[in-house]
């Protein structure tokens, strides 16, 4: 009987931990032109065991892109963005959102483990942070293993390019942003007279 190769998708055993190895591949978000030019490529590689849960990878990825300030975020189990027939994995308050109602796709980042979502080898996700800034990330499953060795997990194993500032200085946009909401300001003030 053929085994199969190692890294290759199989069913989970009951208590078995594996180890998920995950690239996070920067996709979009708010980045000057020359930090694109000095960054071809905006990519960590991530490990976590498959009993850690979302919340624990969207803890390592906000450190491995030295982000600073919380905001929501998403995983959304698709290659597209915004795919309306994706699972998403959301914070617990959104699960029953007030303006669009319970959301039967969604579940809780805090109770979904890695080895619950189904992943297979060559899997991409997306995850999405700070939906005001809308940064947008693909996650490419590039190993699954059954030994899992001693260490802190999640890990994150390597880092290509560097990470872009959250909050980015536009410069000289940002002083032609002000200017056009200074003339917007004083037409406001003369409204109220």
């Amino acid at each position: 009987m053929k085994r199969p190769p190692a890294n290759e998708s199989r069913k989970q055993e009951p208590g078995k931990k594996r180890l998920y190895t995950l690239n996070v591949s920067l996709l979009s978000g708010p980045v000057t032109e020359e930090f694109v030019k000095a960054n071809k490529e905006v990519r960590r590689t991530i490990q976590i065991r498959g009993d850690q849960t979302l919340k624990k990878l969207h803890e390592a990825i906000f450190d491995a892109f030295d982000r600073d300030e919380e905001h929501m975020y998403e995983f959304q189990l698709s290659k597209r963005l915004h795919d309306p027939r994706a699972k998403r994995y959301v914070l617990p308050m959104d699960i029953d959102d007030p303006f669009s109602g319970p959301d039967s796709r969604a579940e809780s980042v805090t109770r979904t483990r890695i080895e619950s979502m189904g992943l297979k080898l060559k899997q991409r996700f997306i995850y999405w942070f700070d939906f005001g800034d809308d940064w947008f990330h693909e996650i490419n499953v590039v190993g699954i293993d059954d030994e899992i060795p001693k260490g802190r997990y999640p890990a994150i194993t390597e880092r290509v390019g560097e990470s872009p500032p959250q909050y980015p200085d536009w410069g000289n946009e940002d002083e032609a942003w002000d200017d056009e909401n200074e003339d917007e300001e004083d037409w406001d003030d003369e409204d109220e007279d």
